[in-house]
């Protein structure tokens, strides 16, 4: 029996044309005036893999823990920056409001993860007209590691206080499988194409769908 729905947000529930590359140039570009050597970082990188070298190469370096969390601090704030001007700009995938609609009529507990910061998610959800029908929104502030990190998702279904097994995770990324089956939560995969389809499912998703419009049918199936 499925009680519970959670969904990635970005290129999932809504269209966010967030710049990745830009922030990460300049997330990069500040992390190197700290000091850190520009061999050691990589634009092919996510923020929080460049935080991650950051915190070795400053532990290493004989850098305190302060010292590093105010690094870390300023580097989300650069992102933070990023995300809230995407957020305005953000526009609802087809298919969304109908099928989140349809999920809570029939009682089923709904929550958003993502690496987002809190006030773009929020703002993202409530612009949309979609803050309502959820009852848990995770961002990355929620959390002291992001997914595919299983840490994300399970503060998650903390929050939603539901367990792994009654749960489905939806989400266009490989971090989103990743974590899903890690806890052991169905996941479903959601694929733009025939080559997301397969790397979402070499990630291990247990469902593949090419549109959101598809989960209804699925989780009426799953809860029959």
């Amino acid at each position: 029996m499925i009680s519970a729905v959670v969904f990635d947000l970005d290129g999932t529930l809504a269209e966010f044309n967030l710049d990745v590359k830009a922030v990460r140039a300049e997330v990069m570009q500040f992390l190197i005036k700290q000091g850190l050597p520009p061999s050691v970082l990589s634009i092919r990188e996510s923020i929080f893999e460049m935080l991650k070298k950051a915190k070795i190469y400053m532990k290493n370096s004989g850098k305190s823990d302060a010292e590093f969390d105010s690094v870390h601090k300023s580097a989300l704030s650069i992102a933070r920056k990023h995300e809230l001007k995407a957020a305005r700009e953000t526009s609802l995938l087809p298919g969304v409001l109908e099928t989140v609609r349809a999920l809570k009529k029939r009682n089923l507990k709904l929550g958003v993860f993502t690496i987002n910061c809190r006030d773009s998610a929020e703002h993202i959800l409530s612009n949309l007209g979609l803050k309502r029908f959820f009852d848990a929104i995770v961002s990355r502030e929620d959390v002291s590691r992001v997914k595919p990190d299983p840490a994300h998702l399970d503060a998650t279904l903390k929050a939603l206080g539901v367990a792994a097994e009654e749960t489905v995770v939806v989400g266009d990324s490989v971090a989103d499988i990743v974590s899903a089956k890690a806890l052991n939560v169905k996941a479903v995969g959601l694929a733009s194409d025939d080559e997301a389809a397969g790397k979402l499912t070499s990630a291990g998703a247990t469902y593949v769908i090419k549109s959101i419009a598809d989960l209804m049918p699925l989780v009426r199936g799953l809860s029959s």
